[in-house]
Formats: structure tokens, sequence, C-alpha cells
């Protein structure tokens, strides 16, 4: 048989059926920009005998025959694979939205810089097909679990993939804070923020904040003052099985925001203790074979380019 203008073997189809037997599919469907490659990604899924599940979004556009709609509580429930079209910022919260289920994500490139999102619009037929045919790895990488204890209440825990964030809520200056590594005082800070990121994150807004780029095989996180008061106040990198503790200094009226991501805010009241740890799960990013993670680098940051 022939999908999407190729060959397929019965042999490759039978690996297929036992891998990845229903794939779900995230994207901007209000994005008019997007709908190609979902109506294509559908397309070649179905021709090789998958069931494809979309989100049932309102004002989504038409749904495509070869898929079907359902609410993303449901998807979430039987798919295999959930493919992500769309940016970084798609995939990071389809991520946080699978909610602990194991499912692998393979990401399609259809935003700006796109660290995670690795498989490029004019690669798409050839990248899909060989990972559906099983050529393909998966990558663990460390999330996040964020906390917040204090006198009246806890409230979290509240997932991240990239980074957790505390900065100012009110005005753009300076928080003061501690911070802990497990039960052992670390510092007294004066900065514009804090930033606690994984590996994942660190080609973030950590690496825009001074931080060093981490290898995702590594199993840290990254502390990084933003602006800090003190210019000796660095980056520090830390074994990413201990719990990071932020407590936030001032009066009454002092509190600083939260973000998780970018995407999840909560506030940060004085007194109150942040405690951000390694969560028990993993992002399971599905890489075609030809992906190297010193490329990605290369090609977004333009290493070892003269200018001209």
């Amino acid at each position: 048989s022939r999908v999407g203008g190729m060959d397929v073997s019965a042999a490759t189809i039978r690996n297929i059926m036992a891998s990845f037997q229903t794939v779900g599919i995230i994207a901007k469907l209000q994005d008019d920009r997007v709908q190609p490659a979902v109506r294509e990604v559908c397309e070649i899924l179905a021709e090789l005998g998958c069931r494809v599940l979309l989100e049932e979004l309102p004002g989504a556009a038409e749904t495509p025959p070869t898929a079907e709609r359902v609410p993303f509580e449901s998807m979430r429930r039987e798919i295999d694979l959930l493919v992500v079209v769309g940016g970084d910022g798609t995939l990071l919260r389809a991520g946080r939205r699978l909610d602990g289920n194991p499912i692998p994500l393979l990401g399609i490139h259809h935003g700006r810089l796109g660290f995670l999102v690795d498989i490029r619009p004019d690669e798409l037929r050839n990248a899909l097909h060989g990972v559906m045919s099983g050529e393909y790895r998966i990558e663990n990488r460390i999330t996040l679990s964020a906390t917040i204890t204090g006198s009246e209440h806890t409230r979290g825990p509240y997932p991240a993939i990239n980074d957790v964030v505390i900065r100012n809520q009110d005005a753009v200056r300076m928080i003061e804070f501690e911070t802990w590594l497990d039960d052992e005082f670390i510092s007294v800070h004066r900065a514009d923020g804090f930033i606690v990121s994984t590996p994942t994150g660190s080609t973030a807004y950590a690496m825009s904040s001074g931080g060093p780029v981490i290898h995702p095989g590594l199993e840290a996180l990254a502390m990084i003052p933003v602006c800090p008061h003190t210019l000796s106040d660095r980056p520090v990198l830390v074994p990413a099985d201990h719990t990071i503790k932020v407590v936030l200094i001032g009066g009454h009226n002092d509190r600083a925001m939260m973000t998780c991501d970018g995407q999840v805010n909560e506030s940060l009241l004085a007194g109150e203790t942040l405690h951000i740890s390694s969560s028990t799960l993993h992002l399971k990013l599905v890489h075609p074979n030809s992906y190297r993670y010193f490329t990605v680098l290369r090609d977004k940051l333009n290493w070892g380019r003269s200018r001209t």
C-alpha cells in the first residue's frame, strides 16, 4: 500500500499498530496556518490504520474526515501518542494537561523558535512516516512540582516543564527572599526575580537571565537570580533529587507572582514558602532517529556562524 505518496509494507503497518494504535492531535485549531499540517497528519495516520482523535473545542475548524473529535479528558485516556502541532508553548501546555498520563509527545514545528517541537513542516511527511514506522527514540525529561505553604493553607501542587519563576507582582522593583536546599540555608537575595529551571527550560527564560544550557540527560536543576542586586549572586546547579525552598521576605502588603512555564500564575505572600522539587512524572518526547540535541542548539542559537 501507499501512504502520503510512499510505499508501506504490511510489516511496517503491523509495527505501527503494535505501538501507536490511537493518536491524539493538539494544535492551535483556530489558527488557519496550522490547518494544512493538521489535515496532512490526520490523513497519513488514518491511512496507516491509526485511530485519530482531535480535541473538541468551541470554534474549532472543520473536522477532517479521517479524524474524530473528543473532549481532551477522554483523549488522554485513550491515546498511545500525542502529536503537537504548534510551538513550544503549545507543547508545554499539552504536557501539563496530560495530568500524569505517561503518553509520549511528538512535536511538529509551527511556532517561532521551537526547541521542543523539532519536526519542521517541510520534513513532516518523511519524519512522521519514519516515526510511525518505528524509527524513533523516546527521551525522558524531568519536570517540576511546585507547592506553596503558609499560615493558612497549602496550595498546589502546580506542574511545570520548563521552569518555576517568582517576580514582583505589583511593581517593577526588587523582591527579597531566602533560598534553601532541603533544610540547608543558602542565602538571602535581592533581585528582580528568581528562576528554578529544568534542563528543558535552560534554553528559555533561564538562558536569557544568564543561566547555563543544561543537557537534558542531566538530573539537575538551575537556580538563577534575575538581575540580582549583588553581582556575585550567581546561578547555581543542584541535584534534582533535592527540594528547593524560597521564602518571600517583607511586610503584610508584599507579594510576588509565581509562574509555571509562563502560563500558570499564583500569588506568593510574604512569609509563605514555595517548595520546588522534581516530579515523579517525566515528559516523554518522541524524536526521529535523526534528532541530535546539539544540532538543535546550533540551529536555534546560531552557534558557529559568522556574521555577514
